[in-house]
């Protein structure tokens, strides 16, 4: 199941199953992968804008399925997020998905797709995206991560260990009679996703599961909103434990978040570098890893990227 590294030269697709990027900024990406030695296919859709959405359903579901195909593209980059993979799902070919597997990286509204490939068995990179992050300046760290991962592989027992935001780090203490360890697949991404989710096929599988979470410009009462629908689909109580990420740009949902998931006494890990914003931590969508809340790290169980061969 674990991916190859990617050798000098490879082939990377770019695609837009969502929102449009600005021409300016789609301008940057192929140098931008040129610069790490690797090639660049951009796809139609990222040169295209229907309103809201980067092209019509059917060009961007298109893009996607050939960048799939392509035996010569090696990992599927997302242009940006926004709005539009949820239109695709359920005309997503899932066998063609699953015949040519490969690294894909994505966040945001690309967490419909992580969670219709994380129901085939397949894995993700909830990563930073080109035309949103990747192309600017101050992003020197978020590349880094990406690029050094996707060049040299990421296999078991590594172990992340960032500094935690001050904002959300320390919610819900319930298991300190515990040992605040727990091992599970790491699933999740964007909260408004899952929770649009709920109730249909592609709802993500968070039994026994490490639930992300992460979310942007979103004030608190619509936070609860969400919340409640993850509590009374049973999504919270199914859960393993929970790794919090960024909840940026309005009033802190701390209070909001330590309600529903204090009560549960399971491990919380909050404060965690990824999702909207800077640093974003590229995470493993899928694989199994080891949740510590008292030591703050998170360590994955199972080789994801390959190293390259000697």
């Amino acid at each position: 199941m674990a991916w190859s590294a990617l050798s000098p030269d490879a082939l990377i697709a770019v695609v837009a199953p969502a929102g449009p990027a600005l021409a300016g900024q789609v301008d940057q990406v192929q140098p931008l992968i040129e610069a790490q030695g690797w090639r660049a296919r951009l796809y139609p859709s990222c040169r295209q804008a229907r309103g809201y959405l980067a092209g019509s359903d059917e060009q961007r579901l298109a893009d996607l399925h050939d960048a799939f195909a392509d035996p010569e593209v090696k990992a599927v980059m997302c242009l940006r997020g926004g709005y539009g993979c949820g239109r695709l799902l359920e005309r997503v070919n899932a066998d063609l998905l699953s015949q040519h597997d490969k690294p894909f990286v994505g966040y945001s509204d690309i967490t419909a797709l992580h969670a219709l490939r994380g129901r085939l068995g397949l894995w993700g990179l909830h990563g930073p995206m080109l035309a949103s992050d990747l192309i600017k300046p101050e992003r020197h760290e978020d590349r880094q991560i990406l690029f050094d991962l996707l060049r040299h592989g990421l296999v078991r027992n590594t172990t992340w260990s960032p500094r935690l935001e001050p904002e959300l780090q320390g919610i819900g203490r319930e298991f300190e009679g515990t040992s605040g360890v727990v091992e599970g697949p790491l699933v999740g991404g964007n909260l408004s996703l899952m929770a649009a989710l709920i109730g249909t096929p592609y709802q993500l599988p968070v039994d026994g599961a490490i639930v992300f979470l992460e979310e942007v410009a979103e004030e608190p009462y619509r936070v609860d909103r969400m919340m409640v629908q993850l509590r009374q689909s049973g999504a919270l109580r199914a859960a393993a434990g929970f790794l919090v990420g960024r909840f940026s740009d309005e009033a802190s949902p701390r209070g909001v978040l330590e309600e529903f998931l204090a009560p549960l006494g399971k491990p919380i890990l909050a404060g965690w570098p990824t999702g909207h914003g800077t640093p974003h931590w590229t995470l493993p969508m899928g694989p199994r890893c080891r949740l510590d809340a008292r030591a703050g790290t998170l360590t994955l169980l199972q080789d994801v990227i390959l190293p390259p061969s000697p």
